[in-house]
Formats: C-alpha cells, structure tokens, sequence
C-alpha cells in the first residue's frame, strides 16, 4: 500500500488547522490526521495516504521540534487513507499502535477488508473506488487492542466509543473536559463519494463514506452515540472542524435524516435496496 500513490486532493491539502492548542489537524490530500498533545508528549491520530510519510513527518517536527517522535499511534479504523503511512511511520519512529480489537485482523495480515463498492448510488469518487486499496496491513507485533474500559492508554483524558459501520472496529475518541470529539469516518463533514465536494471541501453533515461502509444499520446507531454526547466540537476523517451550534445542529438533522441523507438508495452492502 505505500507505494501506491492515491490521485485525489482537496483545496485543504497540506493545511493544519489548530482546533485546540494540543489539538491540530492536518490535511493529506483527501483525509485529516491530528497531531494530539505537546512538545515531548503527543500522539498521533490515523496515518494519513500511501507515500505521505514523509510529509507526516515533516509537520510534526514543524510543530515538536527536530527528530520528534510521538508516544504511539492511534488508529479510528484501518482502511487505506487512514493507514497508508502507517508502517513507514512505525519504523521510522519505532513506536506502537493502539486500534479496536475488531479491526486487528485487518492491521495483522489476516483478513482483507471487503472491496470498495463502485456499485453504490453516489458521485465520481465512488465510481473510481475499485482503485482504492482494500488489502490488509501486517504490523503484527506492534500493534494493540485499545482496554476494555474505554482508556486510550497513551492518551490521558480521551475515552474511546465504538463506532461501527464505516468498519467493524471502528472507533471516535472523545475528550469530556472540553467536549471535543474525533469522529473518523462516523461521520464526516463533506460528501465524500462526490468529486466536486471533494475537491472543493463543501461543508455539509454526511454519513460515512458509501463505497467503504458495509453496515448501515451499525453506521446509524453509531451517528445517535455520537449525537448524544453534545460535543462543542468535532473533527471528522474527511472535511472541516465544526463547532458550538452548527455542530449540534448538523449533527441532529443527520441523525433525524439518516435514511434519507446518509443510507444510498441502492448498492452492494444496502440490504434489498431497502431503507
């Protein structure tokens, strides 16, 4: 997977955005990756495209200082555009990997996920998905089943929700002091099949990404948790931060609009074509 590069980009490529002082989010191409923490004690949050190592890298020593490296990796999920740096990252820092303990066997070499389904009703990206990677990563060794009790160890003061849907193992990470949430592909805040909303970054409340989400229903009960935590503020594995009332207000229309919004009409993974 490294060494396939993806050709898709946004207006957001190569921006960081600081959503809190400990918190920055980064843009590689199509997808955010959060740096969490401070100088000598942070974390890094998913792994960004295949070949953006280097550019990962780059960014956190702009923000860490020279030869910076985080205490581990946490992973929301384990599909392409959330790991495709992620062994290139291991090796050069030597650090572990912390993921749900259902999405292990997609991070050890021993399940593939299902293939990208060009068949779902959607725009171009979806059309073009087949060419995504669906292939699972070995990192057998290095990688950990995120505690029972909802801790991410090398995260104080964030929880862990399982958020299933997008992927069986999906998580979203919450921070209770200040209510700020990091949805992954729960739910994200661009319509990610859509080329023009891709590129442009149009912000619009959205399910999880069609062509990769095989369970509807789990995707659906995984929007109402999130919902009902109020968050102040959530970042999402595909588009721009929101915050305060627009949050909650876009949060609350997907959730009361699901079906109609997020679930397509037809596709591999829709059960019957029925809502």
């Amino acid at each position: 997977m490294e060494n396939k590069f993806i050709p898709a980009t946004s207006v957001n490529s190569g921006k960081m955005v600081e959503i809190q002082p400990d918190l920055q989010m980064y843009t590689v191409q199509i997808v955010n990756l959060f740096f969490v923490g401070s100088r000598g004690d942070w974390v890094l949050v998913d792994a960004g495209m295949p070949q953006s190592a280097e550019e990962i890298v780059q960014e956190a020593e702009k923000l860490f200082g020279e030869g910076a490296k985080p205490k581990a990796i946490v992973l929301t999920h384990g599909h392409f555009d959330h790991v495709g740096a992620l062994e290139e990252l291991i090796q050069r820092w030597d650090v572990d990997v912390y993921a749900h303990e259902q999405e292990l066997p997609f991070l050890t070499g021993k399940q593939d996920y299902p293939k990208p389904d060009a068949s779902v009703e959607g725009g171009m990206v979806a059309k073009i998905s087949p060419m995504f990677p669906h292939e699972a990563i070995d990192i057998s060794g290095r990688v950990h089943a995120l505690p029972a009790d909802g801790t991410v160890p090398p995260m104080p003061g964030w929880e862990w929700i399982h958020t299933p849907g997008h992927s069986p193992g999906h998580v979203s990470l919450f921070r209770p002091s200040d209510k700020v949430l990091l949805a992954g592909d729960a739910f994200v805040t661009v319509k990610q099949d859509a080329l023009y909303n891709v590129l442009t970054q149009k912000k619009e409340f959205q399910g999880p990404p069609r062509y990769l989400t095989t369970d509807w229903q789990a995707a659906k009960q995984s929007v109402i948790r999130l919902a009902e935590l109020q968050p102040d503020i959530a970042a999402t594995g595909h588009g721009e931060e929101a915050r305060g009332e627009e949050l909650r207000d876009g949060l609350a229309y997907l959730v009361r609009e699901f079906d109609q919004i997020a679930i397509p009409d037809y596709g591999r993974y829709v059960e019957d074509n029925d809502k």
